[in-house]
């Protein structure tokens, strides 16, 4: 699955690279760009990004640590001035949604 991008301050390439520097504990080592956690990154003229994102389950014990880290990591970025992580399960995630590199860094191929 492939990132929705919404981009008016051409941040887009920052964020990512923030993002693919973020993992799920229990999923280590994919990050959750390759695991397809990251649905949407969108940003506007006023500093604003804000990431759509899911979790590989509803009860993930570690949600609030990925969601904090996703938060503070995108706000620290130069031109970001208010960073927000809208956690979504719409669409569930499914092992379909990992890069083929997450698939064999964590021996599903």
């Amino acid at each position: 699955m492939s990132i929705i991008i919404l981009d008016k301050l051409n941040l887009a390439p920052q964020i990512q690279e923030v993002l693919e520097s973020i993992y799920d504990p229990e999923l280590k080592p994919a990050n959750i760009v390759d695991l397809g956690l990251v649905y949407e990154i969108i940003t506007k003229e006023d500093g604003f990004a804000k990431i759509v994102m899911t979790l590989t389950a509803p009860g993930c014990p570690v949600a609030g640590e990925i969601m904090d880290e996703v938060q503070r990591k995108v706000a620290a970025i130069e031109g970001v001035n208010d960073a927000v992580v809208e956690l979504t399960f719409d669409p569930p995630w499914t092992k379909d949604m990992m890069s083929e590199e997450a698939k064999l860094e964590l021996g599903f191929l």
